[in-house]
C-alpha cells in the first residue's frame, strides 16, 4: 500500500489552523480564503484517514491524531525549509578538467591541487594523467588545461620549467651486467622511449624491451626490482632509483621542456588554477 503524500501545504494549513484554533485565523495567517484552507484540511484529513480536528465549546481543537501530527509536521517543515536554504545558498560549481603526464600527476600536482582547493571549494578538478603528446590537441574538447612534455625549446603554450632526463635503476641493478640491455619504458608515443632507443642506438649498445607500461609506479617497480633500467625525469627521481650516467657506459639523453597549454576561453576558475600551476612549477628549480 502506498504511504500517503504529506504535502508541505497541507501541512502548513493544518498548523495555522492548529495554532489559532480556528479556521478563519489561519486563513488570515495563510493569506488565503477560509474555504481554500477547510479544501486542505479535509484533503489531508482524507489522505491520513483519520479526524484532525473537532469542535467543542472552546472551538476548533486538535483530536489524538491531530496532536499527534502536529509534532510530525513541524520536523517536516523545518527540515523541508533547512533543504531549500542549504541548495540555495550553495553556489554553482565549477569544473576543470586537466591532463598532465602520470609523475607530475603523482608527485607534483597533487600539492598544488590542495592548495588550490583550501582558496577554492566550489571548483572541482578532474584530472587524467598518461602520455600528453596528443592532449594538446583535445583542448577544448576534452581538457581545460594541459600540462605536457616537449624537446627543449620546441612546442607551444607556457614552459613551466625544464627537465633533464636521466637514466635510472635500483642500487644493485642486476640488468646492467647483462650484454643486452634490458629497459621498462612507456608505450609509443613518449618522449623518453623514443629519447632511450636513439641514444643507446647512436651509441651502439645493444638492448631489449623489457617491460612496456603507461604507468609511471609500475615501469620504476620493474627498475627498482633491478630488471631492468629506465628513464625518468631528474626532477622526479623516486628514492628507490639512482641516477645512471657515462660512467655506467649508458649514453647522454636530452633535456625536457615542461609546458602549460591552456584553451580558448578559459573561464575564470580556470584562468586561476593555470595561474596557480605555473607559479607552483616554475617555482621548482630551473633545471634539475
Amino acid at each position: 500500500m502506498t504511504a500517503p503524500d504529506l504535502d508541505p501545504d497541507l501541512l502548513r494549513a493544518f498548523l495555522a489552523v492548529a495554532e489559532h484554533r480556528s479556521f478563519t485565523r489561519a486563513a488570515d495567517r495563510l493569506n488565503r480564503t477560509q474555504s481554500a484552507v477547510s479544501v486542505q484540511v479535509r484533503r489531508l484529513e482524507q489522505r491520513l484517514g483519520t479526524k484532525l480536528f473537532q469542535r467543542n465549546r472552546d472551538g476548533i481543537v486538535q483530536t489524538a491524531a491531530g496532536k499527534e501530527l502536529r509534532a510530525y509536521a513541524q520536523r517536516i517543515l523545518a527540515l523541508h525549509a533547512e533543504a531549500v536554504d542549504a541548495l540555495r545558498a550553495r553556489k554553482p560549481e565549477a569544473v576543470i578538467r586537466l591532463g598532465v603526464m602520470d609523475d607530475y600527476g603523482t608527485i607534483v600536482v597533487p600539492p598544488l591541487l590542495a592548495s588550490f582547493a583550501k582558496n577554492h571549494p566550489t571548483v572541482r578538478v578532474e584530472v587524467e594523467t598518461g602520455l600528453t603528446a596528443t592532449m594538446p590537441a583535445r583542448l577544448g574538447e576534452g581538457y581545460d588545461l594541459v600540462i605536457a612534455m616537449h624537446p627543449e625549446g620546441r612546442g607551444e603554450g607556457e614552459l613551466l620549467r625544464r627537465e633533464q632526463a636521466v637514466w635510472a635503476a635500483a642500487a644493485a641493478c642486476r640488468a646492467m651486467a647483462e650484454d643486452t640491455l634490458p629497459v621498462a619504458l612507456y608505450p609509443p608515443g613518449c618522449l623518453f622511449r623514443q629519447w632511450a632507443a636513439e641514444a643507446l642506438d647512436h651509441a651502439g649498445r645493444p638492448w631489449r624491451l623489457a617491460f612496456v607500461s603507461r604507468t609511471t609506479a609500475a615501469v620504476e617497480s620493474i627498475a627498482a626490482e633491478g630488471l631492468a633500467v629506465t628513464v625518468v625525469k631528474a626532477g622526479t627521481l623516486p628514492r628507490r632509483l639512482r641516477p645512471l650516467g657515462l660512467r655506467d657506459g649508458l649514453p647522454p639523453l636530452p633535456v625536457a621542456d615542461i609546458r602549460l597549454h591552456c584553451a580558448r576561453g578559459l573561464s575564470r576558475p580556470a584562468a586561476l588554477l593555470a595561474d596557480h600551476l605555473q607559479r607552483g612549477i616554475s617555482e621548482r628549480a630551473t633545471l634539475c
